[in-house]
Parts: structure tokens; sequence; C-alpha cells
């Protein structure tokens, strides 16, 4: 989103707002587990969330017909069954008596309207993009619309509806928990700006009455009393907190102010097992950093472009800086999704490209400036709110030293920011950014930043053997035949250097000791359900 969402991302408000500042009129400030955030990009309306600030708010406000445990298991959510004779017709039926948090019922047609509305271009919806399987997609996609609805989706009655897919899917089972695809009221549909101001959903938790979202502060979430599904919420309260750098952040967790932090600050990793103890977590996760370049950018489009971005990738030491920044707790890339996903394959064709080689990399970018010479600053936007600067420099000083260039990092303020121009297409420069899983799945990875057509394709990346190849990954009879293909696909990635993989993240976490257990799931956000105090 992961999110969902899932980009890898950032921390934003006024440094100095303490925790007395907030309030709720559904739990005193004491029963909340306090926890880090960040402002969300958008409104939360699931099918346009597509940063993990906004995610893990979606995530608790809302069930879907599938769920994800904290090890990437799945099981059925609002789903009774989900069946189909080929990977390409389902019926679906779901679970009787469910309602949002308004008291009106989650029925089938919840889940198509909902679908219809992420999917259809003149909503503009970020992840309209997981909707493509269906059939009827290519109308409603189009600007001008050609229908409405996706032809793929029918209403049988209250508790069932059915999908037709243009292609066998194997994946579409499991994504059937993500964001996306989850349902709404009807209220949400007369005015979706307000209603992802104040969502109504079916999950675990619910807005904890008005003021529940301070923007640039906190969001505070309560159980959810009428939600039926397997993530009941085992404490009386979330509150998001959104600090302006990891380290304030980080001082709160040791002074108690803070229950539970996704992210240790840089300045701390080297002490952070000895500050906390038995409170520090250290668990392998689900979540890349990559730093992308779009093709329009001067210098980037073409043969030249492809031959500087294997010059940079090539000039960057991810061995010294895992080992001098991160203190091991992250490695270095060897793929375009995670190492810890079902599939993986740390050893693709190509793959060379993501190793330190200065000589290889000078001869690169010396062929590039046989085309066109470089002129110019190569720079790389980072948000200042997400504890990034020191890596980033490391990243820039490696370019700098190898290739000769003058190479730095560009600070944003906030990592809306940063997203906000990516999207626009007006960041003109370098950029940092990642994945952080939504479903434990690789196919999620690559459709969601690479496809053609997927508006989180950040890169501009346009290559219809990469899309035939995913496709023909996602009509695999078997996870192992799919495997396989998604290894051509990867490779066809190198060899287009569509972005410049980094690091896989390691997550290094922490609880204060106001809490007795805060589990961190497979794609690096804590299980929120599951935290206690």
């Amino acid at each position: 989103m992961k999110r969902t969402t899932a980009i890898v991302a950032a921390l934003v408000v006024a440094s100095g707002i303490g925790l007395a500042g907030c309030s709720s009129d559904s739990s005193g400030d004491s029963d909340f587990v306090t926890v880090n955030a960040g402002e969300p990009q958008n409104p939360l309306v699931p099918t346009n969330t597509n940063e993990n600030q906004g995610g893990r708010v979606v995530d608790r406000l809302y069930a879907g017909l599938r769920r994800y445990d904290a090890k990437g298991e799945v099981f059925d959510e609002m789903a009774e069954s989900i069946t189909s004779p080929d990977k390409k017709n389902y019926t679906i039926k779901i679970k009787p008596d469910w309602t949002f948090t308004d008291g009106t019922p989650v029925t089938a047609k919840s889940f198509v309207d909902a679908w219809n509305y992420g999917a259809l271009s003149t909503n503009a919806q970020l992840q309209s993009y997981v909707f493509t399987p269906i059939v009827g997609f290519a109308d409603v996609s189009v600007d001008p619309p050609t229908a409405q609805t996706m032809s793929g989706l029918k209403v049988v009655d209250d508790q069932t509806f059915t999908v037709e897919l243009t292609e066998p899917s194997i994946d579409f089972e499991i994504s059937l928990g993500y964001a996306p695809f989850y349902p709404l009221p009807e209220v949400a549909f007369k005015d979706m700006k307000a209603f992802g101001e104040n969502p109504i959903g079916n999950g675990p938790y619910k807005f904890a009455g008005d003021g529940a979202w301070e923007h640039n502060v906190k969001i505070d979430l309560v159980p959810n009393e009428t939600y039926k599904g397997g993530r009941p919420a085992k404490n009386k309260g979330l509150r998001f907190v959104m600090y302006q750098n990891f380290d304030v952040a980080y001082a709160d967790l040791q002074a108690g102010n803070l229950d539970a932090l996704d992210t240790i600050p840089g300045s701390a990793l080297g002490s952070y097992k000895q500050d906390l103890g038995d409170r520090a977590i250290t668990e392998p996760t689900a979540q890349n950093a990559h730093i992308g370049i779009q093709t329009s950018t001067p210098h980037f489009g073409g043969e030249e472009g492809l031959l500087r971005r294997k010059a940079l990738s090539m000039a960057i030491n991810r061995e010294q800086i895992s080992e001098n920044i991160f203190y091991g707790t992250r490695t270095p890339a060897r793929d375009f999704t995670a190492s810890t996903l079902p599939g993986y394959d740390g050893n693709l064709p190509g793959s060379e490209v993501l190793d330190f080689n200065p000589e290889e990399a000078k001869k690169l970018w010396a062929q590039a400036d046989a085309i066109s010479p470089w002129t110019g600053k190569y720079e790389i936007a980072y948000n200042a709110d997400g504890d990034h600067q020191a890596w980033i420099e490391a990243v820039a000083n490696s370019i700098k030293n190898t290739l000769g260039i003058d190479a730095s990092g560009v600070s944003y303020p906030t990592f809306k920011q940063v997203r906000d121009d990516v999207n626009a297409k007006t960041i003109n420069k370098a950029f940092r950014y990642g994945w952080q899983g939504d479903y434990p799945s690789m196919l999620q990875f690559l459709t969601s930043q690479y496809f053609s057509f997927s508006d989180t394709n950040n890169v501009d990346y346009n290559n219809p053997e990469f899309d035939r190849l995913l496709n023909a990954a996602l009509a695999a009879p078997t996870p192992e035949e799919s495997y396989k293909i998604v290894a051509q696909a990867q490779a066809l990635l190198l060899k287009d250097m569509a972005d410049i993989p980094v690091f896989d993240y390691g997550a290094a976490a922490g609880r204060s000791d106001k809490v007795s257990t805060a589990p961190l799931a497979w794609n690096g956000l804590f299980d929120f359900e599951n935290i206690e105090k």
C-alpha cells in the first residue's frame, strides 16, 4: 500500500507536540496504545491509499474478504467461500450479519460498488491497477470511460457476487485481503473526499468520534464493537502519533511517552538493543528501498538513460553502506522484491549490475557521455521526516567518488511533498522510494510498481514483454511455475535497469515498558490489533 499500501514512509508533524495536547471523547488518553505514524497523503479511501502512513490506518478501519496474520498466512475474513473451477471465474459468498459502523449492512453490493468506483478512470484512484484482471476494466479505465462499471462483476444476491477475470490468476485469491478490495458503505459515494476524512468501515477499529483525525498531529481509533472477524483488538484503542523525525520518536519511546516504534533511527541502531533490552525488536521483513528516476528527466531517457542507471547502480557500495549506516539491519538488494517472500531468487541473471564495480561503472558512464555529455548535478530527493538523510548522502558520496560527478541528496520537508511531485511527474530528479508488502507475494511488488499501466509505477517503466511475463506468471498453474516466470521478468527488469534497488530491510523496532507485547508483522509494521498494555 501497502500501503498497501505500502511505500516506506515518513513521520510528519511539528516537533514538540506532546500527547497531552491530544484528546478523545471515546477513551482516556492513558488507555490508548500510542504508535508512530505520519500524515496520510490523501483522505482514507482504500482505493486511493498507496502509502503506508494512510495504509496502516485504513487496514485497521476495514475488513476484506480475506486477512493476513502476522506471519503472512492468509485466512478468510468476510468470505464464507471463494470458489472457482478455473482460477478465472469466481463465485464469492460473504458471511451474513456484518455491518459497517454506521449500522448499515455489508453486502455483496458493498464490494462490487467499491471495486467499480476504484476502477473508474474519472475517479482517478491510485490503486485502480489492481482491478486490471477483471473483465471490463479496459472499458472503465480509459479516459473517457466507455462504461461505468466492470462487466466482469455481478451481484447475485445480498451475500453472493461473481467475478470474471480476463485470464487465470494465481494471485487473485491471495490479494483479496488487500486494501483496494475492501467494501464501502453507500454513504461513501455521496461525497468520497468528505467520507475519507471521517471514514466508516467494518474493521476491528473505528474513528474515536469527532476530531479523531487532527491533521499532522494524530489519529485516534477505538475498537469496533460490531466487528465479527479474526482480528479483534486486544487493546482499548490506538493513537497514531505523527512525528517530525524518528529521533524525537525514539526519545519518546525511551521516556515511555510512545508505546511502540516501528523504525529505530539511524542514530540509535548501534545502541538500541542495549538501550531497550528485551523491548528491542528485530525481525526480517518484506520491505525494500530503491532509487528511481523518471525517463522524462534529462539524460535518463532511451539508451543513454539505461547506461547511466546501470553505471549509477554499480557505483553504489551497498555492503559498506549497510554496515556503516545500518549496522547490518539492511542487506544489499539482489532483486526488485524482498528476500523474505516465497519464491525469492538472489541469483538472477544480470544481477551483477547490483554489485559495486567502480571500473565497469566508469566505463558505462563514459558510453553514456558519448551519446550525450553529462551536464548538471545528480540529485536524489528524500523526505527529511523519514530518517533517510544519512544513507542518501552515503549513496551520493559513493556515486560522486566513483564517477567524479556532482552528486548530492535533496531534502524535502515531508514524504507527502515527495510523493505529490513523483505522482505529478514533476520531480525532475532521482528520488528515494520503496515498497512495503501489502500481501505476501513477489507479484504484488512487481505488478504494483512496474506494470506499464499501474498508477504506482513511479519510474514510467514500459516494456510489453515484461507485462506479458507478469501476466504469464499470474496465469501459471502452480506457484513453482509462477516463480520461474517471475525470475524471467526480473531478469528483464535488470536488463532494462527499471530503477536502482538498494536495500532490503530488516525491521529494527521497539516497545515501551508500558506495553507487554508488540509483535511485528511480516511486512515490518506492527500487528496493531495484538499490541497489549
